[in-house]
């Protein structure tokens, strides 16, 4: 019950964040990043006793959906934070934040079937990668989001509203590209961590995941290459930026949603 009644503060307060800058791109109310990010934080403040709570057991090597998708939630809504003071990003509070508390909300009622188990520094690092990667990438996603929807707009030659809210297209996509870098990286630290520290990254209950992500690494990689070899931007950017996040996510929650979930096994 304690759980459930923090995890809907959370909610609330990042449901609250999010609405307010959601106002602020439909030139509704002034800018206020301040609020914004204090009323995030303290979501996350209501959030984070839930992640932490998951360490007095002991985190698992393989944890199950619930514990996925608080310790996930929480880092997506700490990174953004922690990026929006230096990079223009803020704005994806609007998608990020209410998916974020509504994720939490969630899983915070699901059963944590696993047994927990001891993590060593390699296994950790691993963790901590695959956590930050999957975070900066829900980031980028949001990002090409509403680089769409700004690009489209141009092309109907809508220059009010969303347009005059959001950076300048050329800030929108050069941010969407160091997000996509920086979550790359990751994905790469996270892959070749589990290759050297798990004892294999294709037996039966990681294999999906491996693949998956291998191939998700390989969209954003060529997406990258495309982009500085052949130019690649607008809305063929968007639409691989989010084709690789789609996998990506797949292959973090697919398994574990349609056997926790769907099929009730632990």
């Amino acid at each position: 019950m304690q759980a459930l009644s923090l995890a809907f503060l959370a909610f609330l307060l990042y449901l609250a964040a999010a609405s307010w800058q959601g106002m602020v791109l439909l030139r509704r109310a002034s800018p206020q990043p301040l609020l914004v990010r204090g009323m995030a934080l303290l979501g996350l403040l209501s959030h984070l006793p839930l992640a932490i709570g998951l360490f007095g057991h002991g985190v698992p090597v393989l944890p199950g959906l619930s514990t996925s998708v608080i310790l996930i939630s929480a880092g997506v809504v700490a990174v953004l934070l922690l990026v929006s003071l230096f990079k223009p990003i803020l704005n994806s509070a609007v998608g990020i934040l209410p998916l974020a508390g509504l994720a939490l909300l969630l899983a915070a009622g699901l059963p944590s079937p696993e047994r927990a188990q001891g993590l060593t520094p390699g296994i950790a690092l691993h963790a901590l990668s695959s956590l930050l990667a999957f975070a900066v990438l829900a980031i980028a996603a949001v990002q090409a989001v509403l680089l769409g929807l700004q690009n489209r707009a141009l092309r109907q030659h809508h220059i009010r509203g969303l347009v005059q809210a959001l950076p300048p297209l050329t800030t929108m996509e050069r941010v969407l590209f160091e997000l996509i870098w920086g979550g790359v990286g990751l994905l790469t630290l996270s892959i070749l961590s589990g290759f050297l520290f798990l004892d294999s990254m294709f037996a039966q209950h990681l294999a999906h995941k491996t693949i998956l992500s291998l191939a998700a690494w390989v969209i954003f990689t060529v997406l990258l290459f495309s982009h500085h070899r052949l130019g690649w931007r607008g809305m063929r950017a968007v639409r691989w930026t989010l084709g690789g996040y789609g996998v990506l996510l797949v292959a973090y929650f697919g398994s574990k949603f349609v056997l926790e979930v769907l099929l009730g096994r632990g």
